[in-house]
C-alpha cells in the first residue's frame, strides 16, 4: 500500500474532527506523531487542515452552487472543501495538481463514479474563477459572514456591538496567520542581548510595540531553540503580555493565579517581581501542575507554588489573603480564533450565556481573598462584552467594596490607551488593533 501523501494525512485528520466532533489541533498532533514526514509535509497538512476549517463557510457556499442538492458522503465532501482551498488560498500549489491530487485519491478511496464526479465539479470551479466573488442573497450580516467565514449569528452580534467597519476588520484578522511573539527572561537576560543572540541564529526580530518584554519573531520554530530550553524566553501572545502591567505586582508581594495553566502569565508574574515574594498558582486540571512547575523551572523561577483545585473552591482553603488576584477566567476564547479557527464554529449563544455566569461565580468568590488596598485583575481572550465589561460591572455594582480601578492607564503602554473605555479601568483589544489576539483586562481595587 503507498504511503499516504499530505492532502491524504489532511483529509483523515478533518474525517475525524468530524466524526469525533473533537478539535482540530488535537487530532493534527496525534496524526503528525504518528505519520513520519518531512517538515514541508507537516507544514502542508497542518495548513490545509487549519485553512479548510478557517475558511469552510466560503468553501461550502461555492461547492453548494456545483453539487446542489446532491447527497455527498462526508469524506467525498471533505476532499472537494480540500481540494478548494487549495485552488482559492494556496498559491504555491499548482491548481492542475491540486485536481489531479484529488482525483487520485478518490479513486484509491471510493470507486470511478466517485473519482469521475470529483473531477467535474473541480473543472467546473476552475472554469467559473468569478464563483469566489458571489455573494449569498441577504443582509450585510450573511455577506459578511459567508466572505469572511464566521457563523452568522457571531457576525450579527458584533455588528450591534462594534459596527460594520470593525466587524469586517475582525473577520479579516482573524483568517490572517497569527505571528509569532516570545516574551525575555529578565531573570536571565537583558532584551537587547537576546534580540542579538536571536539575529546570530539568523531569526528575523523586532521589538514589540505593546509590550516592553516583547519581542516579535519572524519564521523558524521557537520552541525548539537552545536559547528557548535554556530558559531565555517564554512563547507569549503580546496581548497577553499586558495582564502582567495590569496586575503590577511588587517584589515580595503576595500573589494568587486562580486559573494558572498553562502558567505563561505566571512566570510572567515571578519575573516582573524579581523572583521574590510568593506566588500561589492554581488550576483545576491535575496534568497541569506539571506544565506550571516544568516552565518556572525552565525559567530559573522559584517563588511559585503550584496547586490543583477549582477556583470557586480556593477560599475555603485556608491560603490566607493576597495583594493581587489575578483571575484570567475561562471564556469562549473569540479572541484567538485564528490560533483556534474550530472555535467560531463550536460556540453557541448558550455558550456565552453559561460562561458569563461562571466568570460571575468566580469574580464573588476569589474577591474575598484579596486583601484591603489590594487589586483584583479580570482578563479574558474573548471580546464578547456579555462575558467582559457586563460581568465586571455587575460585579462592582453588587460589591462596594471594590472600585473600578482607573490608575490601571498610567500601568499599561500608551499605544492601547485608546481602546480602553471612558472609566479608565479596562480595556478591550479587537484581533485587528495589533495583529495580536481580543482580549479584555479590567482592574477592581478593595477599598483599604
Amino acid at each position: 500500500m503507498a504511503k499516504k501523501g499530505a492532502r491524504e494525512i489532511a483529509l483523515d485528520v478533518l474525517n475525524r474532527v468530524e466524526e469525533h466532533k473533537s478539535y482540530s489541533n488535537l487530532e493534527l498532533r496525534n496524526v503528525l506523531d504518528r505519520a513520519e514526514l518531512s517538515a514541508a509535509d507537516s507544514a502542508l497538512v497542518t495548513e490545509l487542515v487549519y485553512g479548510t476549517i478557517q475558511r469552510r463557510l466560503t468553501l461550502d457556499f461555492v461547492l453548494s452552487q456545483f453539487v446542489g442538492g446532491k447527497k455527498v458522503q462526508t469524506w467525498v465532501r471533505n476532499l472537494l472543501l480540500i481540494s478548494l482551498y487549495q485552488i482559492r488560498f494556496l498559491d504555491r500549489i499548482p491548481e492542475r495538481a491540486a485536481v489531479h491530487e484529488a482525483v487520485e485519491i478518490a479513486k484509491r478511496r471510493g470507486h470511478q463514479g466517485i473519482a469521475s464526479m470529483v473531477n467535474g465539479v473541480l473543472r467546473n470551479v476552475l472554469r467559473q474563477p468569478d464563483v469566489w466573488e458571489r455573494l449569498p442573497k441577504g443582509d450585510v450580516a450573511a455577506q459578511i459572514a459567508v466572505t469572511h467565514s464566521h457563523p452568522e449569528w457571531l457576525v450579527r452580534q458584533w455588528l450591534q456591538q462594534y459596527g460594520e467597519e470593525a466587524t469586517r476588520a475582525i473577520c479579516e484578522a482573524n483568517n490572517r496567520p497569527p505571528h509569532t511573539s516570545i516574551r525575555v527572561n529578565p531573570l536571565k537576560i537583558s532584551k537587547d542581548e537576546l534580540m542579538a543572540k536571536l539575529r546570530e541564529e539568523g531569526s528575523e526580530v523586532r521589538p514589540s510595540a505593546l509590550c516592553e518584554q516583547g519581542i516579535l519573531l519572524d519564521g523558524g520554530h521557537a520552541a525548539g531553540t537552545r536559547l528557548f530550553k535554556e530558559g531565555y524566553y517564554t512563547l507569549q501572545d503580546e496581548s497577553s503580555m499586558l495582564v502582567a502591567s495590569a496586575v503590577a505586582p511588587q517584589p515580595g508581594m503576595r500573589v494568587l493565579d486562580a486559573c494558572a495553566a498553562p502558567g505563561g502569565k505566571t512566570t510572567h508574574l515571578a519575573e516582573v517581581m524579581g523572583n521574590r515574594g510568593e506566588i500561589i498558582a492554581n488550576d483545576v486540571h491535575p496534568h497541569k501542575r506539571e506544565l506550571i512547575a516544568a516552565s518556572a523551572k525552565r525559567l530559573g523561577i522559584t517563588i511559585i507554588e503550584p496547586i490543583v483545585g477549582d477556583a470557586l473552591d480556593l477560599p475555603e482553603r485556608g491560603l490566607g489573603t493576597f495583594d493581587r488576584v489575578l483571575l484570567d477566567a475561562p471564556c469562549t476564547g473569540f479572541g484567538v480564533i485564528r490560533r483556534k479557527p474550530d472555535l467560531k464554529w463550536n460556540k453557541s449563544q448558550a455558550d456565552v450565556r453559561a460562561i458569563s455566569q461562571l466568570q460571575y461565580q468566580l469574580l464573588v468568590s476569589l474577591s474575598g481573598m484579596v486583601a484591603p488596598g489590594g487589586t483584583l485583575v479580570y482578563s479574558t481572550c474573548t471580546i464578547e462584552p456579555k462575558e467582559n465589561e457586563e460581568v465586571v460591572r455587575r460585579f462592582a455594582d453588587k460589591h462596594p467594596e471594590f472600585v473600578l480601578d482607573a490608575t490601571l492607564q498610567g500601568d499599561l503602554p500608551v499605544a492601547v490607551r485608546d481602546k480602553m473605555d471612558e472609566s479608565g479601568a479596562f480595556v478591550q483589544i479587537l484581533p485587528h488593533h495589533f495583529e495580536s489576539d481580543g482580549f479584555f483586562i479590567a482592574r477592581l481595587r478593595r477599598k483599604g
